[in-house]
């Protein structure tokens, strides 16, 4: 199977089509797209559990980068994917990574209003501490949105 085809399998949530194509090439579990996302990247940020399960007892990189330094883990706490991020944290992904812009999995839950994601994250460990390339915490940007339910979960950690 082409890449694109195999991506484009992904983005459709055809389970079957991934099994048979990682059967005949194991290689595809971690190739990129244009965008340099992994298949476990794009497959967490299309909340496709089944294909991320597949892609990671095919060995794929559970931390891997895309070209601006996401994670899987990263996609599925700014989208509020509660079961992929469990499935993710369960494989061992690090919920402290950080991307270019210094952002961690705990800044995107809060900064796009995930609650449930941000109590999961911090339940495995995710530190309140780390700051942006701008200075702020996941803290800083529950107040500047004016999120009060989450500051009051990251005050209680």
């Amino acid at each position: 199977m082409e890449h694109e085809s195999f991506f484009n399998a992904i983005r459709q949530g055809e389970v079957a089509q991934i099994n048979s194509a990682l059967q005949e090439n194991s290689a595809l579990v971690n190739i990129r797209d244009q965008r340099g996302s992994t298949p476990l990247i794009l497959a967490a940020y299309y909340n496709h559990g089944p294909i991320v399960g597949l892609l990671l007892e095919h060995g794929a990189m559970v931390d891997e980068k895309d070209s601006v330094g996401n994670t899987a883990l990263m996609g599925v706490c700014f989208k509020g994917f509660v079961d992929v991020a469990a499935q993710l944290m369960k494989a061992g992904a690090n919920v402290n990574i950080t991307n270019v812009m210094g952002a961690s999995c705990l800044i995107f839950a809060v900064t796009f209003n995930q609650p449930d994601i941000a109590r999961l994250l911090i339940s495995h460990g995710a530190d309140v501490a780390i700051k942006d390339t701008r200075g702020n915490t996941a803290l800083d940007h529950a107040k500047m949105q004016g999120f009060g339910h989450l500051e009051e979960i990251l005050i209680e950690k």
